[in-house]
């Protein structure tokens, strides 16, 4: 049975103690079972109590970050690449000391609008680079979770089969997919067909609207998603993340081009998130049943 999440970024994007200690219990309240954190930093973060919260309350936890330019591990520059490893350790022991399994995210490039496409040359050093991390990872016990991005965040691994070929030239057995549905609802053929055609290498999912807002009121087919899901046996975890003007993190505004409130009450939107995806995957499972069970003579 997968664990449902939420971004904390729908709560706060504060990491004051009393900010993050409201978005903990908030996230229980709206009977989510995981919350997933970008940023935390330890110097203004009480870890080992934060830890200790989340456990408390019976949630999961989890870590997504996007590498910014000045950590990109596929840059020539190895001051660069070193300063993006750095940032990818650090992220992974700060996940374990929460209690968490997964770091997710966008792990093999800089995140942001590029002007030309990757060389041969970048995804080599960045696959290279990634499957030592990955080692690093296996040995805290964690993952690493590839988020396959849109064109306009990335410029190496738009596609849930870029990134399928990414981890094979990686060699890492400890490197999966993060798969997002606001991203493959701009650069998937078929987003179910991508679901299934990626299968076990799915380590962690993303359910977004097109627009960023309440689910099921874009353009996404969310009945094909977790059909799809439900059609591979999915049932690791995945999360729900909505972005608003209402709620800002300058740095993730500007990078995913946050420009207008999209809600203004998180609780409304959480808890029809979490409904939402519940029933999504229930119908899912229900249907399957129903499939089954006319073939049965």
């Amino acid at each position: 049975m997968s664990r449902i999440g939420i971004h904390s970024f729908v709560w706060s994007a504060s990491s004051a103690q009393a900010d993050l200690e409201r978005t903990l219990a908030n996230t229980r309240e709206a009977g989510f079972d995981l919350i997933e954190f970008s940023y935390l930093d330890p110097v203004n973060v009480d870890i080992g109590r934060l830890a200790k919260r989340i456990a408390d309350l019976g949630l999961g936890g989890r870590i997504i970050i996007s590498l910014k330019a000045v950590g990109d591990i596929f840059n020539p520059d190895q001051a660069v690449a070193a300063r993006g490893v750095q940032i990818l350790n650090h992220t992974i022991a700060l996940t374990r000391d929460l209690g968490g399994r997964k770091v997710g995210g966008i792990l093999s490039t800089g995140h942001g609008l590029q002007t030309a496409s990757p060389t041969r040359d970048q995804w080599n050093r960045s696959a290279a680079t990634l499957a030592r991390v990955a080692e690093t990872a296996r040995a805290a016990g964690v993952t690493l979770n590839l988020e396959i991005v849109n064109r306009f965040e990335s410029n190496l691994l738009n596609t849930a089969a870029q990134g399928l070929a990414f981890i094979e030239d990686t060699g890492s057995d400890n490197i999966f997919l993060h798969l997002d549905t606001f991203h493959m609802n701009i650069e998937e053929a078929d987003v179910g067909l991508a679901i299934r055609h990626a299968a076990n290498k799915i380590g962690y999912v993303h359910i977004g609207e097109s627009h960023r807002g309440f689910l099921g009121t874009g353009s996404i087919d969310f009945a094909a998603v977790f059909d799809a899901l439900t059609s591979i046996g999915y049932s690791d975890d995945l999360s729900f993340e909505s972005f608003s003007s209402e709620i800002v993190d300058e740095n993730l505004s500007r990078k995913t081009a946050i420009w207008r409130n999209l809600w203004t009450d998180n609780m409304e939107l959480a808890r029809h998130a979490r409904r939402f995806i519940g029933l999504g995957l229930e119908t899912s499972r229900r249907k399957a049943d129903l499939v089954s069970a006319s073939q049965r003579p």
